[in-house]
């Protein structure tokens, strides 16, 4: 399965700083996806859907960890990209993020 793009809406709260959608082989988008700014780095939140419970449960997520870092990887450099081309700080949690994803 080929992402074949990504887009990305900045935002700069507290914690969430981008919602992601991705599509793939041009026939496929999961929207809802963010980047989050967490007390361990970044990391990509899958799209979720409050329970009756309370408990945010995900609505759509990769089955397998080597597709989930793939899509991971994808996403945070496609971050990276725009925060450069917007002249916006990449902070260091960023690239410490991608350098673990990429490891």
């Amino acid at each position: 399965m080929e992402i074949t793009e990504i887009t990305i809406s900045i935002r700069d709260e507290d914690k969430l700083k981008a919602f992601v959608n991705v599509t793939f082989d041009d026939c496929f988008v999961v929207r809802g996806m963010k980047v989050i700014k967490g007390a361990s780095g970044y990391f990509v939140s899958m799209p979720s859907r409050k329970m009756s419970d309370g408990a945010y449960r995900d609505i759509a997520h990769p089955i397998n960890n080597q597709f989930r870092a793939h899509i991971e990887r994808e996403i945070m450099e496609e971050y990276k990209r725009i925060l450069e081309s917007e002249g916006l700080e990449v902070e260091d949690d960023v690239l410490k993020t991608i350098a673990t994803i990429s490891a």
